[in-house]
């Protein structure tokens, strides 16, 4: 019998006579005792040589059966891969979530996904993680791992936040009836030309101008027109008084305005100064106010946004009864139901129960009941009573006044000290229809009270546990288990 020599080793036979054994020790490419082959680099006494490195390639790949080198790896074309659901962490090491904990996804179950966020960004503001940003649909999303600190779900008006013990706590007991219990209220106006393109009297833009020129504050966060889309608000910080005249007037849709607090995204605006130092003034709706008033509450770090948070010292709160989504109000109900093209579109103002569009000469080129365009609100703002931004330094809006005058409530002292540096500028009386504010403040409540699910208490705790929130509203207690 024949014995067959191993694959790639050389037979003891071999014909120069060097291979004994089924080993070789004369070639350069000798097969090692492990099967491989003596590196080039060594010489037959086992003495390192020179050491050369390959070249690597630099912006190419494998070329596997003649496939796009640079192509990343995926899931191929008709194959459904099964992504596994949150309760995996149940069935890893047995780890239970502590009863305490809420996490984002309550959030979205309760608030988000049942089309009931105001779209004030307080959750963005909350997070201490960093975890919430604002997604291209302008509402908030998870952008990281959440922690399930809960802040985000304490914090939301629409949540957690019982936003009218936030009302008693910010300005005392008697701000939970009527129009609260301002320290004085004027009907005023400014007088300057460029008032013809403000909201109403442009008192907001006035007061802000003189803040600034004082050196009360550095920056204000307001509103401003999208550069990509006609009538689309996004946050604005303006650090003179040219900005604000120049973004002077109202928007009717919100700008996830406490999401846009992180000091970074201004800082080539801003002073050179330690945060602790900087100090800014905030114009919003009155659900906005609340939200930076419970977060500035405690001492809790915001990361990205607590300097933001902590700046605020002057608010200015925006008469509100609703606000609107703005694809559904400009996109649908104006442009495409009514076909009113956005860029005509000059002024919009809601006035005496109407939608009024006016063009770029002033004049008014639509009207037409508020009612009809419920389909554009959001949703939440059904559940809001404070028409008249309870926590706010200073409230202003139409409602009271004559046309081209707004409505002034005084309800700080901070905010006498804001409107007395503006004053000798204004033209100004004692608030001309304070009734007309009582009506709407009431009728606002009302309509409130038909829609909250939950309890109206200002006396009950500020935060409201989830459980009690999702027994409340019929909303899924353990989304997390429920496979959200």
């Amino acid at each position: 019998m024949t014995e067959r020599p191993m694959p790639g080793v050389p037979s003891s036979s071999s014909a120069d006579g060097c291979c004994e054994d089924g080993r070789c020790a004369c070639s350069a490419n000798e097969v090692a005792t492990d099967g491989g082959a003596r590196p080039v680099n060594v010489d037959d006494d086992g003495n390192l040589g020179d050491v050369e490195f390959t070249e690597p390639s630099v912006g190419t790949s494998q070329d596997v059966d003649g496939g796009n080198p640079t192509a990343r790896p995926g899931v191929p074309e008709g194959v459904e891969l099964e992504t596994p659901s949150y309760s995996i962490r149940s069935e890893m090491n047995d780890i239970d979530t502590p009863d305490e904990k809420t996490w984002f996804m309550e959030l979205d179950e309760a608030v988000i996904e049942e089309d009931r966020c105001i779209q004030c960004g307080t959750c963005v503001a909350a997070c201490p993680s960093d975890s919430i940003g604002i997604g291209d649909d302008d509402l908030p999303e998870l952008v990281k791992m959440c922690t399930g600190c809960s802040l985000c779900w304490d914090f939301c008006p629409r949540g957690g936040l019982r936003y009218e013990r936030q009302w008693k706590i910010t300005g005392g007991d008697d701000n939970v009836s009527g129009a609260g219990d301002p320290i004085t209220e004027f009907s005023a106006k400014v007088t300057d030309d460029w008032r013809e393109n403000a909201q109403d009297g442009g008192v907001v833009t006035s007061i802000l101008s003189h803040l600034l020129e004082a050196g009360e504050i550095d920056g204000a966060l307001i509103a401003t027109e999208s550069d990509e889309e006609a009538w689309k608000a996004e946050s604005f910080l303006a650090t003179n008084r040219e900005e604000l005249v120049e973004n002077a007037g109202s928007f009717y849709n919100q700008t996830m305005a406490l999401g846009n607090l992180d000091l970074s995204r201004w800082e080539h605006k801003l002073p050179d100064k330690s945060v602790d130092e900087l100090s800014l003034a905030v114009v919003g709706t009155p659900c906005e106010i609340e939200g930076i008033r419970a977060l500035q509450d405690f001492d809790w770090d915001y990361q990205s946004q607590d300097g933001g948070v902590r700046a605020i010292d002057y608010t200015i709160a925006l008469m509100c009864t609703k606000n609107f989504n703005h694809e559904r109000l400009i996109g649908e109900q104006l442009e495409e139901k009514r076909d009113i093209a956005a860029e005509d579109i000059g002024k919009l103002d809601v006035l005496d129960g109407e939608l009024r569009v006016y063009d770029h000469d002033g004049e008014l080129a639509f009207s037409e009941s508020i009612k009809n365009f419920h389909d554009a609100a959001l949703k939440g703002c059904d559940e809001c009573a404070d028409f008249t931004g309870y926590c706010a330094d200073l409230t202003v809006g139409s409602v009271g006044s004559p046309d081209e005058y707004s409505s002034v409530i005084v309800r700080t002292e901070t905010g006498l000290e804001a409107w007395n540096l503006a004053e000798p500028d204004l033209e100004y009386e004692d608030l001309y229809n304070r009734s007309a504010i009582g009506r709407l403040q009431s009728w606002d409540k009302d309509k409130a009270f038909s829609s909250l699910e939950r309890p109206f208490d200002p006396d009950a705790p500020r935060f409201i546990e989830y459980t009690d929130h999702a027994e409340a509203y019929g909303t899924e207690r353990n989304p997390h288990e429920a496979e959200h």
